[in-house]
């Protein structure tokens, strides 16, 4: 789009125009450019504006904070190497961020971060003083400087904790700096920033750039979505998990908002109660003045997307403009793996699905092959992914529909959506349930979201009327908000600071971690009929019908999705393996990945290894067995028929992908503490430059760089044969 293109072409023209800064300690001198020149007219202050938004297509936010930083979760979630990786990513995806004090890759994310938060500063106070800074057009920049500043520090906190906060753009020779404010502080100044704000903001349909420019639509969602985490939980200095009125005084006026709801009531919160009743207010104040509707098709969203294609006053409010060979990861990191020789190129897929979030689908939600993506393409053909293979489905670069060229990789120009209608809806049921339980005006967002969902669902009102109808406690409602925007964002990375602010993430983890390992259980005869086992793993009796192998066949040569044939996707098969395989049915390994299986063989107390025995068979009618590789080795004479006295020893346990997914915050047991080190540190460089920033505390330095230790299930052994 033409607005994509502004973004670079005078992005360079917009930051000569303002005192940024490329390091928060180093503000540069200001700009031989006259500042009243920069905010004269309403082009230059977009020049200025556009020096804020050129920042997504940085790698710190297309590579980083995008998708790829924004694991492990129960939903999204990259498997590891079993060597512990300080300072690199393979530290952040398990959980051991907090070893990465060293890495300059989180330095360029904070530096990243500040130096929009100063540019769009910068941008607010050139247009304060502009003598025209009353007309909408300034208005509406202003807006988006203050978008943008707000989503930053979202990150920020969410990343980081607490941060320096920068209320002002910088002065030269002024002092900045600054220790970590807390985070609740950070998101009340922010918050009422975007409330002074919003009402002078222009609607996505009027707007020059559309969804592809934050916009009044997106700045409602924003406040909205910022009051629910200023509500919720986060990381404290003590390395506990805490709302704000649990450790701060909350007669400090930095922690409170004044707003006014849609009928110009006017309200303040401070409580965490009337940050939700914020919340409710501000959806309800974008429903009322822009009402719209779900696309019909769930998919819709993303095909856009794929196909370049913009859509104002519709369900996405704002989505990152990137540019085609410039900046983006979405369809590189982010995606369906497109690897080998293709037309349209290649990724490096970093942003996984669990295979336990795969199979938490109802059977008719349509969202699950949308979000999830068990194929990928392997020289412009597509393949089936086993279930520790499964990626982001709702974006693919072999759809795209601009040539991106066999040699392509990073910067596809697929733009990435920061909030969809969906997200209001289910943020205004989830602020009502919290408010008032579950209301008919809760439910009713509830069904909106799962009324597409299952639109040809054969069993549609067991799947939606039904299943809302039956939630009447709060707490019942809530798990159902939890569980419903994880099948809705699947795949959209926003599930880990969800989890942070609901202080659900331990939890979570540790759930899908044991039901992988009852998944496993259940997929194995011998495991499944030992009452030991059942003794620990009761629950594994409830996925006995789910899959140990899914059967396909291929049956186009289009490189389509739909190529692939499926016999089974979710359940076991009908039918044995064999069977199975002489009927030209191929299998990827599905529930049988979540266990492991190490076999040793043992003679006279003593384990000979890995080694399966070899056998042969002597003139006078005995067999002797060979044990071992040399030089451990020993051998074992019987007559044919006889016990060999030889043990085959079968030791199970949970698997290396879910021993090592989370082992930052379990070292990869089926608990922990209940608080998940989900923070990165301040890096030894920007402490060095400082003379009041630390990490002490935050759970970063007591960080778990263990390489993840196996839940043992059961030794089985067995007379070798």
């Amino acid at each position: 789009m033409k607005i994509k293109s502004l973004y670079i072409a005078i992005a360079t023209l917009g930051v000569m125009g303002l005192t940024a800064c490329d390091d928060y300690l180093d503000v540069e001198s200001p700009s031989q450019m006259d500042q009243n020149m920069v905010y004269s007219s309403a082009e230059f202050a977009t020049n200025a504006i556009n020096g804020v938004y050129v920042l997504f297509g940085e790698d710190p936010y297309t590579s980083r904070m995008c998708g790829v930083w924004m694991q492990n979760t129960d939903v999204e979630a990259m498997s590891v190497q079993e060597a512990v990786a300080t300072n690199h990513r393979q530290a952040v995806w398990p959980l051991q961020g907090p070893g990465n004090v060293g890495w300059s890759d989180v330095k360029k994310v904070w530096d990243n971060n500040l130096q929009a938060i100063e540019r769009a500063n910068q941008v607010r106070a050139g247009i304060d003083a502009s003598n025209i800074a009353n007309t909408d057009e300034m208005q509406q920049i202003k807006g988006e400087a203050t978008c943008l500043k707000a989503y930053r520090y979202y990150l920020m906190c969410n990343f980081f904790g607490d941060v320096p906060y920068y209320d002002v753009a910088a002065k030269w020779g002024e002092e900045i700096d600054k220790p970590r404010t807390d985070k609740n502080i950070v998101y009340s100044r922010v918050l009422q920033q975007l409330v002074d704000i919003e009402p002078n903001m222009k609607w996505s349909d009027v707007n020059t750039g559309g969804i592809e420019r934050m916009n009044r639509d997106f700045a409602i969602g924003l406040i909205a979505r910022i009051a629910l985490f200023r509500a919720g939980y986060g990381m404290t200095k003590d390395g506990t998990m805490k709302r704000a009125e649990e450790y701060l005084d909350m007669s400090n006026p930095d922690l409170a908002v004044t707003y006014k709801d849609v009928t110009g009531a006017e309200k303040t919160a401070r409580t965490y109660t009337e940050y939700y009743q914020m919340a409710k207010d501000y959806c309800q104040k974008l429903i009322q003045l822009k009402p719209r509707e779900l696309y019909a098709n769930f998919e819709q969203p993303f095909i856009n997307e794929m196909n370049y294609t913009i859509e104002n006053n519709a369900e996405v409010l704002y989505e990152v403009a990137f540019v085609q060979n410039y900046g983006g990861d979405i369809g590189w990191s982010f995606g369906v793996p497109n690897t080998g020789s293709n037309v349209n190129g290649t990724t490096t897929a970093q942003v996984a699905i669990t295979p336990t979030f795969y199979m938490s689908f109802a059977d008719n939600d349509i969202r699950r092959d949308i979000d999830v993506a068990k194929y990928a393409h392997e020289n412009d053909t597509v393949k089936a992914s086993a279930s520790t293979g499964l990626y982001v489905g709702k974006w693919d670069r072999a759809r795209a529909a601009h040539d991106l060229g066999s040699g392509s990789s990073k910067g596809t120009g697929i733009n990435y959506p920061l909030m969809r209608y969906s997200d209001v809806l289910l943020m205004l049921a989830e602020a009502e349930n919290e408010l008032n339980g579950p209301t008919a005006l809760a439910k009713e967002q509830l069904l909106k979201v799962r009324a597409r969902a299952f639109a040809n669902s054969p069993t549609y009102a067991a799947d939606v009327t039904e299943y809302v109808a039956k939630l009447n406690t709060k707490e019942d409602f809530f798990n159902a908000i939890v569980n419903e925007r994880a099948w809705e964002f699947g795949g959209e990375a926003i599930r880990k600071f969800d989890l942070v602010r609901w202080n659900l993430y331990a939890k979570k983890i540790e759930e899908a971690m044991r039901t992988a390992l009852c998944w496993g259980i259940a997929t194995n005869e011998d495991l499944i009929s030992d009452p030991a086992v059942l003794a620990r793993f009761p629950e594994a009796v409830n996925y006995t019908t789910w899959a140990d192998r899914l059967y396909y066949v291929k049956s186009g040569k289009e490189n389509l999705k739909s190529d692939i044939k499926w016999y089974n996707e979710k359940y076991k098969a009908d039918l044995d393996d064999a069977t199975m395989t002489a009927e030209g049915w191929q299998k990827v390994n599905w529930g049988s990945n979540m266990i492991k299986r190490t076999r040793t063989y043992v003679y006279n107390g003593k384990d000979y290894g890995t080694t399966t025995p070899t056998k042969a068979n002597n003139a006078d009618g005995s067999v002797t067995y060979t044990l071992g590789a040399a030089p451990n080795t020993a051998t074992v004479t019987v007559q044919a028929g006889e016990p060999t006295g030889i043990i085959r020893k079968d030791v199970y346990a949970a698997s290396d992908y879910y021993t090592r997914l989370y082992r930052g915050y379990s070292n990869g047991a089926l608990t922990g503490n209940g608080v998940v080190p989900y923070l990165l540190p301040i890096t030894t460089e920007t402490l060095s430059a400082s003379s009041v920033l630390d990490n002490d505390g935050y759970h970063i330095l007591d960080a778990n760089m263990e390489k993840g230790t196996n839940v043992e299930v059961a030794t089985i052994e067995k007379e070798y044969k």
